[in-house]
């Protein structure tokens, strides 16, 4: 059964994501090999500074254009949604036709629209599902494009995101746990979730680009649910917060224009013009810049109150990471935990 068309929807994504700002052929090799080997570098300089120790390769690194991130990511989500697929194809058992193929054509397309939105945003993503250990992708377009929109300095612009997005490999690799973790969750949420409801949110997603309003998060209702996503919030909150954490403290050691980078890089953050800003709130990317400030500030508070290495207790398993409660007051993160 297939609810989503999902070649089709790569194909909508990828011409709705563009291929990016103009670059010359030598300009956009250089761009590939210097992100690689920002990553290649960022790896000791983080092992460094959290003290987590991750064996070296085991993610591979891929630097990918826009269409590159779209097929990626829908990839990912075919394999997120195939329990929902499996739980509504017991309900109602599998449609076939012609109007089955009609409406997991119109869904991709949907789905397609979405992903060729966000594929103009993303600098970099760690996917943890994928097999075996994950793999760390980096969006070169959309680097060069922010480099350019904020005035930065090339070089350190490029090592400046690879730290942030290594530490996310890093965090993973280190942890391998964490992963099939976030997996069950995904899972619970299946369990009980109406398969309905995603077609639901996918539709929502379309509809902003047409001037609709709303949220996907509030067809998150039962308490179950919300219950499931606020572990998830304090997970995700925990892993962005983290990263910039780490961002902010081994930049100034090797990125010299890194304040000036932080300083724009915050302001664009925020959101220009009206289209950006709905879609922003409709895909809950809003609530994700918290997760960004909330969990730097979690982080920064434990760290700076026990030490980093009693800070890693937060990796030990999922009992011992913060619930989103927590995040909010990691002073009771630290009398449950150590």
């Amino acid at each position: 059964m297939n609810l989503v068309d999902w070649d089709f929807a790569v194909t909508v994504g990828s011409r709705i994501a563009g291929p990016g700002p103009e670059v010359s052929a030598d300009e956009a090799a250089a761009a590939v090999v210097e992100l690689r080997e920002g990553a290649d570098r960022s790896t000791p300089l983080v092992r460094e500074f959290t003290g987590l120790q991750a064996t070296e390769g085991t993610a591979p690194v891929l630097v990918v254009d826009r269409a590159g991130w779209v097929k990626a990511n829908a990839d990912g989500f075919s394999k997120i949604l195939s329990p929902i697929v499996d739980k509504l194809t017991e309900k109602k058992g599998a449609p076939s036709g012609f109007s089955a193929a009609i409406g997991s054509r119109v869904t991709g397309g949907e789905v397609g629209l979405m992903l060729g939105f966000l594929g103009t945003k993303v600098l970099g993503q760690f996917d943890p599902f994928h097999a075996p250990h994950g793999r760390l992708l980096l969006v070169a377009p959309n680097i060069v494009h922010v480099e350019r929109e904020i005035d930065a300095d090339p070089h350190d612009f490029r090592l400046w995101v690879c730290l942030h997005e290594e530490t996310h490999r890093v965090q993973f690799t280190a942890n391998p746990w964490l992963g099939d973790h976030l997996m069950t969750q995904m899972n619970a949420v299946a369990e009980t979730i109406e398969p309905t409801a995603i077609l639901e949110a996918v539709r929502r997603g379309a509809e902003a680009i047409r001037g609709g309003e709303g949220s996907v998060l509030d067809l998150v209702s039962s308490p179950e649910q919300k219950e499931i996503l606020d572990r998830v919030t304090g997970v995700m909150s925990l892993l962005e917060g983290h990263a910039d954490v780490v961002m902010d403290g081994v930049g100034p050691t090797v990125i010299p224009s890194v304040e000036q980078i932080r300083k724009r890089f915050n302001q664009r953050r925020k959101g220009v013009g009206t289209l950006d800003k709905l879609l922003r709130r409709l895909l809950g990317l809003d609530a994700k810049m918290a997760q960004y400030r909330d969990g730097a500030v979690f982080v920064r508070h434990v760290v700076d109150k026990v030490g980093m290495e009693e800070f890693n207790a937060v990796w030990t398993g999922p009992e011992t990471l913060p619930s989103k409660a927590e995040i909010a007051d990691p002073d009771a993160w630290v009398a449950r935990v150590l």
